[in-house]
This record gives structure tokens, C-alpha cells and sequence, in this order.
């Protein structure tokens, strides 16, 4: 019988792959899709199939300008995951802390940008930022502890819960049951971060961005410490996934 181990031999793992990193980015993830839903336009700035099937609707109805429009956010999420990419090795070299840590904080800082913004900025402001830092974390967090995962989205973690399910079944082994629990989770958290979200937005309108920073802090503060800290001398490891 198979066994998930999450918390066990914990210095296998770094802290930017513990499960509950992912779980809090996966929150926040939830937090960011509710928000621009209900107040910047009415979209989802997470993941990009939405922009895809649009500008194919657009192309298919002749509306080429409309079409165009599209390949904002497809770009900003594009070069999110460039710049993610050739940060990671080049943060690294520096040997002072983490890209995972710093992608923390930098998001952070686009989060305080965002709630200063006036209720009459463009709607495309919020909608590129996001679709640039969710571009950047769904390229830096792949793995958490050993199993593959996204913080952005839930397609994948609706699919790995459907076939650990099957496969828990199939061959009674507590690892799988153990990985769809794991997904399960995702999927909880992501919706609860969509529905405090949901609430903050009615009373607070753009301001309610602020509240993602709550989370993010606590993540960044840990990532820092194990960066200045526990994890100094490993700097130069590379989390599994990459």
C-alpha cells in the first residue's frame, strides 16, 4: 500500500515546494479571479483559454480590431512567463535569496499598485498586471512536494482528482487517495479565496485587492527566513518541477 507523505522528512523539500505555500498561492489565486471578475470587466486574468476562444470569436466574426485587443493579455502572460524563466537562473546567481521569494514581494508591490488605482482607471491596467504575475507564479511554483501542481487555476487539479479517484479505486492505494485530497484542497481553497473576495469587493471596491497581501505576507515572510536562514546554504538548489 502506498503512502503520500506531505510533512514527513520536511528538509526533502524546499520551503517554496511545501504543500502549504502552494495552498495559500492557490487562495490568493481565487482572491485575484474574483476580483477582476466582479470589478475590472468582468474577466478571468488567471489562465488564458477564455482570451483564446475570444479572439477566435472575434476572428470568426470579422471583428479584427476586436481581435487584436486579445493579444494583450496573451502577451502579458507571455512574457510573464520569460521573465519568470530568465529570472529564476539569473536570482540565483546572485546567491541572496530566492526567486521564489522575490516574486513574492514583487507581487505584493503590483497588488498595493492595484488597489491605489482610481475606480476610473481602464479595466486593462488590473487585467494585464494580473495576467502578468499569475503568468510568472503559475511558471515559478510547479511542484508541491513531490506531486505536480498549479496555484492559478483548477482545470488540472479538477482532472488529477477525477483520475486519483479512479485510481484509488482501482488499486486501493492510500497515495493516490492521498493525492486527491491533495487536489481537493486546491480546489477549496481557490474557491473560499473567491469568496472573501466576492465579500470585500461589495464594501470595499478596488481597495479589496489589498486583502491578497494578508496571505502573500505570510508566504514571503516564511520564504525569507528560509532563504536568510534555515535554507542558506541551499540557495542554489533548484526546486523540483524546473
Amino acid at each position: 500500500m502506498g503512502k503520500l507523505k506531505l510533512y514527513e522528512k520536511a528538509n526533502e523539500y524546499l520551503e517554496c515546494e511545501k504543500w502549504w505555500t502552494f495552498t495559500i498561492l492557490m487562495f490568493v489565486s481565487g482572491y485575484y479571479g474574483a476580483f477582476t471578475y466582479t470589478l475590472r470587466g468582468g474577466v478571468f486574468c488567471n489562465a488564458q483559454t477564455a482570451n483564446f476562444v475570444l479572439f477566435a470569436m472575434e476572428l470568426g466574426n470579422g471583428r479584427w480590431m476586436q481581435a487584436l485587443y486579445f493579444f494583450i493579455p496573451m502577451t502579458a502572460y507571455f512574457l510573464g512567463a520569460v521573465l519568470s524563466e530568465w529570472a529564476e537562473t539569473s536570482i540565483q546567481r546572485i546567491h541572496l535569496i530566492r526567486w521564489d521569494t522575490l516574486l513574492i514581494f514583487l507581487e505584493m508591490v503590483t497588488v498595493v499598485f492595484l488597489g491605489l488605482l482610481p475606480e476610473t482607471a481602464p479595466y486593462q491596467i488590473s487585467q494585464v498586471l494580473i495576467n502578468f504575475i499569475c503568468s510568472m507564479q503559475y511558471n515559478t511554483f510547479r511542484e508541491a512536494q513531490g506531486i505536480p501542481m498549479a496555484t492559478t487555476f483548477c482545470t488540472n487539479h479538477l482532472r488529477q482528482t477525477g483520475v486519483s479517484f479512479c485510481n484509488a479505486l482501482r488499486h486501493r492505494d492510500a497515495g493516490h487517495t492521498g493525492r486527491m485530497l491533495c487536489h481537493l484542497a486546491m480546489l477549496a481553497v481557490f474557491v473560499l479565496g473567491g469568496v472573501v473576495s466576492a465579500i470585500l469587493c461589495r464594501y470595499f471596491l478596488g481597495k479589496a485587492i489589498w486583502g491578497a497581501l494578508l496571505p502573500l505576507g505570510v508566504v514571503l515572510a516564511d520564504l525569507l527566513h528560509a532563504d536568510l536562514k534555515t535554507e542558506r546554504d541551499q540557495l542554489d538548489r533548484t526546486p523540483r518541477g524546473h
